[in-house]
């Protein structure tokens, strides 16, 4: 018996490890799921979403109307799912918990490294002639002194490279304290994290009691001229508080893969577009601001994995085996979920 499977928010690279079987039959569909993209999973058993597709209460129940069985992340964080409606509906939810750490984690570094360094200042210079090293002067990171808030695979990978990789000092915040991060790092409160670090990098789910862990209060306790990197989730920082630490110079520099207004703008092209989000486009006048587009998951090894991994899944649900993935956290709530 074949095994329908629609896919939300589907790219051309989506489709190239996401692969019809013989026992999977799959539609992709370019636009996300929301409650009025809903209906396109008419029939289908399970869907498939990413990050910036919407899996509250209504849209859920409106999946479950239509038949459908299970929502399958192609991702880790899973905030965008209503994880207590889904299992009132009976509804099957899995994720894709380690899809290549170190591909985020050498993603972060890559971040870091050309905000310190500011070296996509320098390549737009030489191009248009100018080889002028006025305004590009970084800092060595060895023996700098590296925050990493949420200790989780991706935090570990980051630790490793930092630590062992740079020779940085590297500290650790995070409620659920992890064996892997002490070879490379040493364990601490937030309030030290804050003020000793020259890099702060977050790697922490979004949850609520993570939601603006970064806010005017923590910016404010800061190293002065110490660099921020998010390559986890955009609501992890408050952007209005982060524009004020810029303003001010509190900071030294930020490098943001995501962004917490990200949802309908990252993922498609809009250079054609005007775009609305002022915190946004102010952010991108800053010339110590580095922005990409929620990239850092972005290696073919990366995608392999999330396609096998989201094909397991699906199967294990289909033939009634336990699924090491499934988001069933509410039944032993003191087991966090890590990224």
């Amino acid at each position: 018996m074949t095994t329908k499977l629609v896919v939300y928010s589907a790219k051309s690279y989506d489709k190239l490890y996401l692969k019809n079987g013989n026992d999977v039959e799959i539609e992709y569909i370019q636009l996300p799921l929301s409650l009025k993209t809903a209906s396109l999973a008419e029939g289908a058993t399970a869907v498939c979403i990413f990050v910036n597709d919407t899996a509250n209460a209504d849209v859920l129940e409106r999946l479950h109307k239509q038949g459908v069985k299970a929502v399958l992340l192609r991702c880790a964080g899973f905030n965008n799912v209503d994880l207590k409606v889904a299992e009132q509906l009976g509804l099957f939810v899995a994720n894709v918990p380690s899809y290549s750490p170190e591909a985020v984690a050498e993603f972060a570094v890559a971040l870091l490294q050309c905000l310190n360094r500011q070296t996509h200042r320098a390549y737009n210079r030489v191009r248009e002639g100018n080889f002028s090293l006025d305004g590009l002067l970084g800092h060595t990171l060895n023996g700098k002194t590296v925050g990493v808030i949420g200790t989780g695979r991706i935090g570990v990978c980051f630790a490793r490279i930092m630590g062992a990789g740079f020779g940085c000092r590297v500290l650790g915040f995070d409620p659920y304290e992890n064996d892997g991060f002490r070879k490379y790092g040493e364990y601490t409160d937030l309030d030290t994290v804050l003020r000793e670090a020259d890099v702060v990098s977050l790697h922490c789910p979004l949850m609520n009691s993570t939601r603006h862990v970064v806010n005017a209060e923590t910016l404010a306790r800061m190293k002065p001229g110490a660099l921020l990197v998010n390559t986890s989730r955009g609501g992890l920082i408050d952007t209005g508080a982060l524009l004020g630490a810029l303003k001010s110079r509190r900071l030294g520099g930020v490098a943001l893969d995501v962004y917490e207004g990200e949802g309908g703008l990252f993922y498609t092209d809009h250079s054609g577009d005007i775009i609305d989000d002022d915190l946004l486009m102010r952010l991108t006048t800053f010339p110590n601001v580095l922005i990409s587009g929620h990239q850092g998951f972005f290696t073919e090894e990366a995608l392999q994995e999330i396609a096998a991994c989201t094909l397991r899944n699906l199967r294990d649900y289909v033939q009634g085996q336990d699924c090491r993935n499934e988001l069933a956290h509410y039944k032993n709530p003191a087991v966090p979920h890590r990224t």
